[in-house]
C-alpha cells in the first residue's frame, strides 16, 4: 500500500469522515483488481 494512501486513510479515521474511508476503500479495491 502506497504511503500516500495510508497518510488519506489514518487522516479520514481520524476525522471519522465515514464518505472519505468509503471512498477510499473503493479506489483501492479497485486499484488492486487492476493490478493484481
Amino acid at each position: 500500500m502506497p504511503s500516500w494512501f495510508k497518510k488519506q486513510m489514518q487522516r479520514a479515521y481520524l476525522e471519522k469522515d465515514r464518505y472519505q474511508i468509503k471512498m477510499l476503500n473503493q479506489c483501492w479495491f479497485f486499484y488492486q483488481k487492476k493490478n493484481g
